[in-house]
């Protein structure tokens, strides 16, 4: 069966994290992605090595590349390494990287390099700040990007108390790996008009920012400079109509009646249509209205609240915990746990691949790999024969 990305050739320098899960649903919509770590000893950061071994677990299996990529190991400080990167790059669609702004041109295979030899390469660099800027230099993670966009400031309990960090790590996975993959996808629909590859410039930061745009409250900052504060948005869980509330078996559930018919669905069915009126009252009657519910669903543990008002049409989702977000019957029905037959570790459960395609559906075509397990595929393809490869891995080339 066909893959929506079959025949495009991915060369994937992300080392662990976001931009390598980026790469990965490349892989997963049919892409021929070849990750390329450092070996063992080839740098004192570590970079692109990603995660090998963690209490007694092969890593791969599970983080940064668990399907779908065959894995090598190139040592790009040795003129060798460099040679054979250039060999890989001539015939690749895409090259998709997350080292710090410089860092590809100091090891002479950046975009402008690169580009010279294959004019039609899409060269996807992600960095914390973009590849410009007075900030572009700056080491970073999620939490600091997310701090830095705007969007941790807005999330927590209230201008007294201090910021959270969410879970689902904001920068990385909404920018690094979504705006990563539409920027490749955006490029290579560009090459198809002009015969050009380009630059694609992802800033995670950019991101956190730009995904604000959402929210309602930036719009009325853009329009009459008001801040929004932490707490006091619509999305934070501000408004009865639109929050967290406790079960009577300790559990919570989220309520989603943002819009009036939505609001009268659920005062009806809590028989209390004296509400209607105060879906978004001012205080007091505010605090009134939150008390009234917060009793409310303290009468009924979760589920049976859940089937209660899904029953009535009114939008309401179970906290569930993460075992019980897997075990749930939608999350199996739609395939998000799947579990998969490995060479090496036997049955390993992964989450499954979150875009249905009708005529081009995601597959499984590579295990888990660890660093170095295709490294002898992907240079013989390039012509290498098994003395030169020997010889190669002997000079820590490559593994």
């Amino acid at each position: 069966m066909a893959t929506a990305l079959s025949g495009i050739k991915v060369l994937d320098l992300t080392g662990m994290g976001p931009s390598s899960f980026a790469a990965g649903m490349l892989g997963d919509m049919g892409a021929d992605v070849i990750k390329i770590s450092t070996p063992p000893g080839a740098s004192d950061k570590g970079v692109g090595a990603g995660i090998e071994f963690i209490e007694g677990i092969d890593a791969p299996a599970f983080f940064d590349s668990p399907r779908n990529k065959k894995n090598i190991g190139i040592n790009f400080k040795a003129e060798s390494g460099k040679k054979l990167f250039h060999q890989l790059a001539e015939t690749a669609d895409v090259v998709i990287e997350s080292f710090r702004p410089g860092v590809m041109d100091r090891l002479g295979i950046g975009y402008e390099t690169v580009s010279k030899e294959n004019p039609r390469i899409i060269y996807c660099s992600v960095s914390g700040f973009g590849q410009d800027g007075p900030y572009r230099d700056l080491p970073g993670h999620d939490a600091n990007y997310a701090a830095m966009g705007g969007a941790l400031g807005l999330v927590g309990h209230s201008e007294d108390s201090p910021p959270v960090m969410v879970e689902n790590i904001l920068a990385d996975m909404t920018t690094a790996v979504l705006q990563a993959v539409i920027g490749i996808q955006t490029a290579i629909i560009a090459r198809e008009k002009t015969g050009r590859g380009q630059l694609v410039d992802i800033s995670m930061t950019d991101g956190v920012l730009f995904m604000l745009s959402c929210t309602p409250e930036i719009g009325e900052y853009l329009m009459n400079g008001t801040v929004p504060q932490r707490g006091n948005t619509l999305f934070s869980g501000s408004q009865p109509c639109y929050a967290v509330y406790e079960t009577t078996d300790h559990k919570y559930l989220t309520i989603g009646t943002l819009e009036p018919h939505f609001w009268k669905k659920l005062c009806h069915t809590l028989d209390r249509e004296d509400l209607i009126v105060k879906q978004y009252a001012s205080s007091p009657d505010k605090e009134e209205v939150f008390a009234e519910l917060k009793n409310i669903f303290l009468t009924k543990t979760r589920d049976e609240w859940f089937a209660i008002l899904t029953k009535a049409d009114v939008p309401v989702g179970k906290v569930l915990n993460i075992h019980e977000a897997f075990s749930d019957p939608h999350m199996q029905h739609r395939e998000m746990l799947i579990e998969v037959d490995h060479p090496r570790w036997g049955k390993v459960k992964q989450i499954g691949f979150p875009i249905k395609f009708s005529d081009t559906p995601w597959q499984l075509r590579i295990p888990a790999a660890r660093l170095g397990d295709h490294t002898d595929e992907v240079l013989s393809e390039l012509g290498y024969t098994p003395e030169e490869i020997d010889r190669l891995r002997q000079e820590r080339i490559i593994c």
